[in-house]
């Protein structure tokens, strides 16, 4: 594809070379450059991409896609100077790779909590339905069938629109997407057709990168501003923020509750560890869930399956049959008849609805033991937070080491237990080792009891210091169980 093309929907700022250039390859990684290639020089918060325009153009860039003109120019390169690469890279990936987004049905979920669930349950139900479906999640991207690890929530936008790309050739007509915050500000899904999106709850998180909750609600309103007329917004009501989304939003918008007036509505029947029997309009379906965070998860994806024009009756039969998620409120069950939990919580509000989970099953028949932490090099804010949640809602809590990344351990377990005053202190122990920290509170459990290991879910590894060792803590819990 000519250069010329790859440019139809960007504005540059100046031209240097030949535009008639053909591209075989566009990258924003200078070590995946080959011959023939578009280097895509991108200010990353980490890393700026322009530091390596040399190294492009020694593995075979043809052309440069950059925000600053480099000082020395290659006689056999073409720069094309644009003001924002961020905003660029999601226009040129779009066209290079066919457009793929307009020959699919891509459906985004965005939100604090329950992003991971939602697409997940959206690509099962489908693919149950007999719709060949592709995922782009925080556990695993699927292509159909197979599996392509996932390295971030949404991938970058070259990558983002090769796998969508991959879907069009291995004829998906669905495909879930989970639209992270991050994704958004920095227009990883730019130039991306959505045929609807799906906001879950917003509360505090990545505030290290946005800075305020404005910032961070706005990244999320973006999406929903960004929509077509043709698409669907499907926003819960339960949250404050649901008609924030949606203001500016052109897209049918429809709402979903488990309290209040909405299109969608679903309450629980029955409660059990095996599952729950709900009412979901009017129609009575047994789910192998928990919780009324997931009632409202499950009512995202019936809605969503209700906009795409599906039949109520045949959408619930599918979500009958559906699993829990991979690390969300995965259940290990000792010999010594207590339960463990497994779960992504890593937020003051997920640690929150977990726990809320937990106490409407044990309705008060068994003691609740949390394990918890909180990730290195992230909000710093929220770990009082999450302390405080983990005490309320627990008989005894021991905070542990999650993924220090580049902080000391025991540095961030004392940011948590500074939330805590002397009574709840009561309550706690610090284990810094993540490994004992869990055998300490099964050692501690009785049957009938449930210990939660909180933060890491389906991760399977803890990172340290920049390397990522293996560590999966529903392993941990088999190996120690079948000691």
């Amino acid at each position: 594809m000519k250069l010329s093309e790859l440019l139809k929907n960007v504005r540059p700022v100046q031209v240097v070379g030949n535009k008639d250039t053909e591209i075989t390859g566009v990258n924003i990684d200078s070590r995946k450059i080959a011959e023939g290639h578009l280097f895509v020089a991108m200010k990353g918060t980490q890393v700026d991409g322009h530091r390596f325009i040399e190294k492009a153009e020694a593995l075979g860039a043809v052309a440069v896609l950059c925000e600053d003109m480099p000082g020395q120019k290659n006689d056999g390169v073409t720069y094309v100077q644009v003001e924002s690469t961020e905003d660029a890279a999601g226009k040129v990936a779009t066209l290079f790779y066919g457009n793929p987004s307009v020959k699919l049905k891509l459906v985004g979920v965005t939100g604090t909590n329950g992003k991971t669930t939602i697409a997940t349950l959206l690509y099962n139900t489908y693919r149950k339905l007999g719709h060949r479906c592709g995922l782009l999640s925080t556990v695993c991207n699927y292509i159909e069938g197979e599996a392509v690890p996932a390295d971030h929530t949404t991938p970058d936008p070259i990558a983002l629109n090769a796998l969508l790309g991959r879907m069009v050739e291995a004829e998906c007509e669905y495909v879930f997407m989970e639209c992270s915050s991050h994704a958004i500000a920095q227009k990883r899904i730019g130039g991306l057709k959505f045929a609807g999106g799906i906001f879950t709850n917003l509360t505090r998180d990545h505030l290290d990168y946005h800075k305020t909750v404005e910032n961070y609600r706005n990244a999320k309103k973006a999406f929903f501003d960004g929509l077509p007329k043709s698409a669907f917004a499907l926003v819960n009501a339960d949250d404050k923020n649901g008609a924030y989304m949606v203001q500016n939003c052109k897209a049918t918008v429809k709402t979903y509750s488990t309290r209040t007036m909405a299109d969608f509505k679903a309450r629980i029947l029955e409660c059990h560890f095996e599952g729950m029997y709900l009412d979901i309009d009017g129609r009575e379906v047994g789910v192998q869930f928990i919780g009324k965070f997931n009632v409202s998860n499950l009512l995202a994806v019936y809605g969503t399956a209700m906009m795409l024009g599906e039949k109520a009756e045949e959408v619930l039969v599918a979500m009958s049959t559906l699993g829990s998620v991979s690390g969300r409120l995965e259940p290990v069950y000792s010999p010594r008849g207590f339960t463990a939990i497994v779960d992504y919580a890593h937020t003051p509000d997920a640690l929150q609805n977990v726990l809320s989970a937990i106490h409407e099953v044990l309705n008060g028949k068994g003691k609740v033991i949390t394990v918890c932490g909180a990730g290195g090099n992230r909000d710093k804010g929220k770990r009082p937070l999450m302390a405080q949640e983990a005490v309320k809602q627990s008989d005894r809590v021991i905070v542990t080491s999650d993924n220090p990344r580049f902080e000391e351990p025991q540095d961030i377990i004392n940011d948590m237990l500074a939330g805590l005053d002397r009574q709840q202190m009561k309550k706690v122990l610090s284990i810094a080792d993540r490994r004992e920290a869990i055998r300490t509170a099964c050692m501690m459990a009785e049957k009938g009891d449930v210990v939660l290991v909180a933060g890491k879910g389906h991760e399977d590894y803890q990172e340290i210091k920049g390397v990522r060792y293996p560590f999966d803590d529903r392993e941990v819990l088999k190996d120690m169980f079948s000691a």
